[in-house]
């Protein structure tokens, strides 16, 4: 498996090894040994499922806190997103910055955002099928949001704002500015 960091060090771009032939292919896309020999050590207790049906679908910006904090490597198994991780622990050094990356069915690539970060994607292509790990089950109280397009986070979506199909939830959500800090660095 080849692990990339992005432009922020703690968000890795995982990409496994496909095989093909006239069969089709096969693929490992998580073996914790391999990945432990690389340093990434993470213990997943859930795996998430998603469809967004039209193109420029956006779920997000999303995470949970202590004691429930997510860690998530994401997947797309059909169609393509525009992934992307903002680091909001107060005091790191990559304080408000995001790293992002479009995965597809196509490009096999996996996306991990640690625990300490918001988490969003734009679907790029219909019918867009997502699957995701997370190190921590979902806990409703720990749930925390902030509005996609914050304007101080100045996120380059890959859709207009009036062109977005978003939840009613995701709606109406605060800006990173008028959140209470839910996590610290280191």
């Amino acid at each position: 498996m080849r692990i990339e960091p992005l432009g922020i060090p703690e968000v890795l771009l995982i990409t496994p090894p496909k095989f093909g032939d006239n069969r089709g292919f096969f693929s490992e896309t998580w073996s914790a040994a391999k990945l432990a020999a690389n340093g990434f050590v993470q213990n997943f207790v859930q795996d998430n499922h998603s469809l967004s049906v039209p193109a420029g679908t956006v779920r997000g910006l999303h995470c949970q806190i202590s004691p429930s904090a997510q860690g998530k490597l994401v997947r797309v198994i059909r169609g393509a997103i525009w992934d992307v991780a903002v680091d909001i622990r107060r005091g790191s050094p990559t304080y408000g910055r995001y790293a992002a990356a479009t995965l597809s069915a196509e490009n096999w690539a996996q996306l991990w955002i640690p625990p300490g970060f918001l988490h969003g994607f734009c679907t790029l292509e219909p019918a867009s099928e997502v699957i995701y790990k997370v190190t921590a089950d979902y806990d409703r109280a720990a749930e925390r949001a902030v509005i996609w397009n914050d304007p101080d986070l100045a996120l380059p979506w890959p859709v207009a704002p009036e062109a977005a199909t978003l939840s009613d939830k995701d709606r109406v959500l605060p800006r990173l500015a008028d959140c209470e800090p839910w996590f610290t660095y280191p």
